[in-house]
């Protein structure tokens, strides 16, 4: 075994690429111009304008759903921004659904204070101290401060919106900095849910990012086909499919890209010089169950521990489960995991949000003069609830 594996490494370095460059079709990769997001680039430039001239720009929400543009659009601005000044003018990008990141308000402004070049060390400090310190390094000259909270849903939904009022209070008492934030949600109420003192201070200008439609998506994959791909693996059918299916979700460029780039890759596995149809409907069954599984990993602990009750129940034969049977195995899990109960009616709200992921399916069952409850179903395929009933088992019962 140990020749054949090495003989099929060294076949493989020499064997020709379909590939120029893989990352140009990430996510992550920003592109010299972003095509149809021309007027909120724009729109959002001139909102923070202001700080190159050492002014304090407006706060601003920017929303839309995923893969509609909203990230890249602000790491392209602030790009652009410190192109043009990079003397008085910090701005810092954070992604709040990353645990290392932002699970707490400590954790979160630790990464702030070292994105500024100080050393958070690791013993830990009050996080008093570290508001002091990041306020400390803020105004130790006169310059602006831009903080983009990514997915700030999920921050707020952690660890609350106090965050968000001290640090926009914090202006009133900074003497040579200002700080401004952009919020980036994929949540349109998520606003509605915020302490009315937050909503005050913040007194944002908020920028909707429309989803794309098949044609602007198949601009979007052309544009980064022929920097990434040789001009003979790919066809038009091939871009038209992938652009298709995906403004069938929400106009997601960010899934007509993975479907692309996984379809090539796959098209690649089977020495194939050309990628096609097949190799796109293989890509959308493996992207499939990537998505089923990272969003159950990445719910809040809570949405986890009532979701792997459901699983367990599940997994037991019960065709009806109901709210009350998932509550039960819920305060089992959280008193061995050392965890906080929430009450029923917090455990149903947080059922209704698995239903909306499409985790679970809910029917409302009346039982009488008993009241109602919901009738919950599994709703994930086989092999995501066998990868996932194991990483929660592991999870919460070791």
């Amino acid at each position: 075994m140990q020749e054949k594996l090495r003989s099929f490494f060294t076949d493989y370095l020499t064997k020709e690429s379909i590939f120029l460059d893989k990352k140009l079709l990430t996510p992550n990769y920003i592109p010299e111009q972003i095509l149809h997001r021309d007027e909120q680039i724009s729109y959002i430039a001139r909102i923070l304008a202001p700080s190159l001239r050492l002014e304090q720009p407006s706060n601003i929400f920017v929303f839309g759903t995923t893969g509609t543009g909203k990230s890249v659009a602000i790491k392209y601005i602030f790009n652009e921004l410190l192109a043009t000044n990079t003397q008085n003018l910090k701005a810092i990008y954070i992604n709040c659904k990353l645990r290392t990141v932002s699970d707490t308000e400590y954790r979160l402004l630790s990464y702030i204070l070292r994105e500024l070049n100080y050393k958070v060390p690791d013993t830990g400090l009050p996080t008093e101290v570290l508001y002091n310190k990041l306020f400390e390094i803020i105004d130790s000259q006169e310059q602006i401060l831009l903080l983009a909270l990514d997915e700030l849903d999920a921050l707020v939904n952690k660890i609350g919106d106090s965050i968000l009022y001290n640090l926009t209070r914090a202006n009133t008492e900074l003497k040579n900095a200002k700080i401004s934030m952009i919020g980036i949600s994929n949540n349109l109420s998520f606003t509605d849910n915020l302490d009315p003192r937050v909503k005050s201070s913040l007194s944002v200008e908020e920028i909707i990012f429309p989803p794309y439609n098949a044609v602007q998506l198949k601009d979007i994959l052309l544009d980064r086909a022929k920097m990434s791909l040789k001009i003979t693996s790919y066809s038009d059918a091939v871009v038209n499919r992938c652009a298709a299916m995906a403004a069938q979700e929400q106009g997601d460029a960010r899934r007509a890209l993975d479907l692309f780039r996984v379809a090539a890759e796959i098209a690649e596995r089977h020495d194939e010089v050309v990628i096609s149809e097949k190799h796109v409907a293989l890509a959308e069954q493996k992207l499939e169950l990537d998505r089923v599984v990272e969003l159950a990993k990445t719910q809040p602990r809570h949405s986890q521990l009532i979701f792997y009750s459901i699983l367990k129940l599940f997994e037991k034969g019960r065709d009806h489960i109901l709210t009350g049977d998932v509550y039960d195995i819920y305060i089992g899990l959280c008193k061995r995991n050392g965890y906080r109960v929430l009450t029923q009616r917090r455990i149903s709200d947080l059922i209704s949000e698995l239903d909306m992921l499409g985790l679970v399916s809910t029917k409302v069952v009346s039982k009488g003069r008993y009241g109602r409850t919901r009738d919950i179903k599994v709703a994930i395929a086989k092999r995501p609830f066998d990868i996932l009933r194991s990483h929660f088992a592991g999870l919460f019962e070791a």
